[in-house]
């Protein structure tokens, strides 16, 4: 799992869905919940959780994405498996995980400090704790 802290800036809620909308290093991230716990509310920080299996990662992006979050970031690390390759992606301050499967790694030809886009669909991020009062 990889962990963001991010303000709560906008929450919008009809029929029993909310999408809330969050700041991260100058940064916005939609999140799509059923369930929004009454504690979360504008100017709140939180930390949020996404699944590094859930993190995907482009080279050369170009063209249009039903992907509301696609943040510009840069690789700081690259471990390989047997099947699997484990990335470290960093922007401003944060980082995240990406496990994509290896074979997807070597056909893009990702390497140390290239610039990519990361892509998290918004079903899958997920506030995990409140972290002011």
């Amino acid at each position: 799992m990889s962990s963001l802290i991010a303000k709560v800036l906008e929450i919008q809620s009809s029929e029993n869905i909310n999408i809330v909308k969050f700041e991260i290093e100058s940064e916005i991230l939609s999140m799509v919940s059923l369930d929004i716990n009454s504690d979360i509310y504008i100017g709140r920080t939180v930390k949020l959780l996404v699944n590094s299996t859930h993190v995907a990662v482009a080279k050369n992006l170009s063209g249009e994405l039903s992907y509301e979050n696609q943040i510009r970031a840069k690789i700081e690390t690259i471990r390989e498996g047997n099947l699997l390759t484990y990335i470290t992606l960093a922007f401003g301050k944060s980082q995240l995980e990406s496990i994509i499967t290896k074979e997807s790694s070597l056909a893009m030809k990702l390497s140390v400090d290239d610039s990519v886009t990361i892509l998290i669909n918004a079903s899958e991020l997920s506030i995990c704790e409140i972290l002011d009062d």
